[in-house]
């Protein structure tokens, strides 16, 4: 027998044998199933799941889908749902409600402010009478009735509004008094923030607090040729009583000006001094804000504005610049008052001018050295 026929019979004979073994195996694996899950594989286990109840069935599918806890989740969404539609109609009814009440006040206002605003026109329209009661004719006595009493109406209305934008009066100074009665400069003070600073609590209210020096420095200014005006942009009525206190006696203060003498121009008081009936090349203006003088910068002399400092001394500075100014007999300040409005802080400026002319003036006086000595530096080269 050649080797090759016995190479091919012994592999048939391989392949049979390991094609039995899988078989035995198979069959093995089958009986393990079957002895171990009779449920499953026997015809008796079969018999018995077709017999049994179904409630098993239903335990088990309840476990899975509890039915009892999908029912009350729904029925609390439902209650949810019904509770939130109710709210929104609460709120739709209370809306409705709102907004009508809102359109009956609306009409009882409109109707409020028509009959006020026609008895104003009925008032204020209506034409002047004379002390026996007949009619003062005027400009408006050839127009229509109606017409005549809205026109005259707004003739009214412009006036109280020229009333607060304008100053109360043309001139609001009286005129110069004759020399030599009549000082030679005119001083117009800014009161808030440049000779007292207003403090507000809830124990004491509205309080002023006096720059240090501004006693001396009102005596100096009365003292040096100076008329003192307070010229403020407050009312009144709160800075009066605080002037009376600065100036009891009336002798350092001459005239006192307050909000009503100025134009209220886009927001801002401003000051303008062709009203004071003086001569501006000798009226000087002190004050923080550039915009209440803006119409007469060249007179006005812009300090910081001052926030209570206990250590300030800008106002004995400020009234050796004006003593100054007097001593000189300075025909137009408007010239000293431009020169030292070119810097940020003038007060600064004229302390180091006036250091500067004092130690040029120690230099003149001081005496030549001797001509000997002058020789012996020479020499030296000392």
């Amino acid at each position: 027998m050649s080797l090759r026929k016995v190479l091919s019979l012994t592999k048939a004979g391989y392949c049979r044998t390991v094609k039995l073994q899988t078989a035995n195996i198979f069959r093995q694996n089958v009986w393990l199933l079957t002895a171990t899950s009779p449920r499953f594989y026997s015809a008796e286990n079969l018999d018995k799941t077709k017999d049994a109840k179904p409630t098993e069935k239903v335990e088990i599918l309840g476990r899975l889908f509890p039915q009892a806890q999908i029912n009350q989740d729904a029925q609390e969404i439902k209650k949810e749902q019904e509770k939130f539609e109710k709210e929104n109609q609460e709120k739709a009814e209370e809306n409705a409600k709102s907004w009508n009440r809102m359109k009956m006040g609306f009409a009882v206002f409109g109707g409020a402010m028509t009959v006020m605003g026609g008895i104003m026109i009925f008032e204020m329209g209506a034409p002047r009478l004379d002390d026996s009661g007949a009619v003062i004719e005027d400009e408006f006595s050839h127009m229509p009735v109606v017409l005549q009493y809205l026109r005259r109406a707004w003739k009214e209305l412009t006036f109280y509004e020229k009333m607060i934008k304008e100053p109360s009066r043309e001139l609001l100074l009286p005129d110069a008094l004759p020399p030599p009665y009549q000082p030679t400069y005119t001083l117009v003070l800014e009161f808030t923030d440049v000779l007292v600073h207003p403090d507000w609590s809830y124990q004491t209210g509205w309080r002023f607090k006096k720059r240090p020096g501004v006693d001396q420095f009102l005596q100096t200014v009365a003292n040096s040729d100076y008329e003192v005006v307070i010229f403020t942009t407050e009312n009144a009525f709160m800075i009066w009583p605080v002037l009376d206190k600065l100036d009891p006696e009336n002798k350092l203060i001459h005239y006192r000006l307050f909000r009503d003498s100025t134009h209220f121009i886009d927001g801002v008081h401003v000051k303008n001094l062709d009203g004071l009936n003086r001569d501006l090349s000798k009226v000087i203006v002190v004050d923080w804000n550039k915009q209440a003088t803006k119409f007469h910068s060249q007179n006005t002399l812009v300090l910081k504005k001052w926030k209570g400092d206990d250590d300030d001394t800008s106002l004995l500075d400020l009234a050796n610049l004006l003593q100054t100014i007097a001593m000189s007999n300075v025909t137009d300040v408007r010239e000293v008052l431009t020169y030292y409005g070119q810097f940020d802080d003038p007060i600064a400026a004229f302390r180091d001018n006036q250091r500067r002319l004092l130690e040029q003036m120690e230099q003149r006086d001081a005496p030549e050295p001797p001509l000997t000595s002058s020789w012996l530096r020479t020499f030296t080269r000392r």
